[in-house]
């Protein structure tokens, strides 16, 4: 049985179509038992997750997400004991970048079939961000603090980005935002306690960034050598930069080139704690959902079975 979590929102609201005219066929002419529930609000992915593990008789459960990263994120949320499940991705957002890590196809009819070989389930690493209040939230990319996560949460609630979207032209939105962004950002100071004892004062920190995977962001490779099962979180901090500097440096970015600029350095860890002197935006796969001063970011090594080429 394959259960099925749709976001009928997900690439501009074409999410629904897209399971009627392509995967919903495919699954009734290869007669495959499925279930299918569909999103309706922020928030909604969770709870169904936690609905179809809870009322399952038998496990590991195949949960099948059709969404973007932040659908994936969300489901993420409501799976308490993530031995009990194995993860297909179906991937219909605007950014992608699991799936542009993990090679999976951006085709959902081909996305579906590499689903249904039942062959290729392998462990993947999750992490966690901890907040000094007790909350916890997991993500599956990336979890950044500052102004990645800044971005993310003013797009978030962009009306301007949902119409561009329409039009293929959700990129340019999120390019706004940033400018905006880098330059409306104030001096905060961040330091960085890695595991071992190792402490690193980053002085004006612009955002600190904790990779799972290679990218994120729609294709920024802040961790060129990120690999999903090793069990450890490829860091990208930013700081003492120039903001017209930065503008030059962050787009090297996108080819992994970024390390080359004094004030962008990378770091490793199975552990991380990120201290800043304000409170600051937080993102897990793009999903913001609080600031925060502090937080604790950890990799659990292999904790989820990944349908993946």
């Amino acid at each position: 049985m394959y259960n099925f979590i749709v976001n009928p929102a997900a690439r501009s609201g074409t999410g629904l179509k897209i399971w009627k005219e392509q995967v919903e066929p495919m699954l009734r002419a290869k007669n495959i038992a499925y279930r299918c529930r569909f999103s309706e609000k922020p928030g909604a992915v969770s709870r169904l997750a936690r609905e179809i593990l809870d009322s399952a008789e038998e496990f590991p459960v195949t949960l099948i997400i059709l969404g973007g990263d932040g659908t994936v994120n969300e489901a993420l949320q409501g799976i308490s004991d993530t031995s009990k499940v194995i993860l297909g991705y179906i991937p219909t957002g605007s950014s992608n970048d699991l799936a542009r890590d993990l090679g999976l196809p951006r085709d959902p009819s081909a996305a579906l079939e590499l689903i249904l070989r039942k062959d290729s389930a392998r462990p993947m690493d999750l992490g966690t961000v901890a907040y000094p209040d007790g909350g916890t939230r997991r993500f599956c990319v990336s979890c950044g603090i500052g102004f990645d996560a800044a971005v993310c949460q003013e797009a978030l609630h962009s009306k301007l980005k949902k119409a561009m979207n329409r039009f293929g032209l959700g990129k340019l939105t999120y390019l706004g935002i940033a400018l905006k962004q880098l330059f409306a950002a104030k001096a905060i100071s961040g330091r960085l306690s890695i595991e071992g004892g190792e402490y690193a004062d980053m002085g004006n920190m612009l955002f600190t960034a904790c990779m799972l995977h290679r990218y994120e962001g729609g294709g920024f490779m802040f961790a060129p050598d990120a690999d999903a099962g090793d069990g450890i979180l490829n860091i990208c901090a930013v700081g003492d930069l120039p903001k017209l500097f930065i503008l030059f440096a962050l787009p090297t970015a996108f080819k992994g080139k970024h390390y080359r600029f004094k004030g962008i350095t990378p770091y490793r860890a199975e552990k991380l704690v990120i201290e800043a002197s304000s409170p600051l935006w937080v993102h897990t796969d793009g999903e913001v959902t609080r600031k925060s001063r502090r937080i604790t970011v950890t990799c659990d090594k292999g904790c989820v079975l990944f349908i993946r080429p």
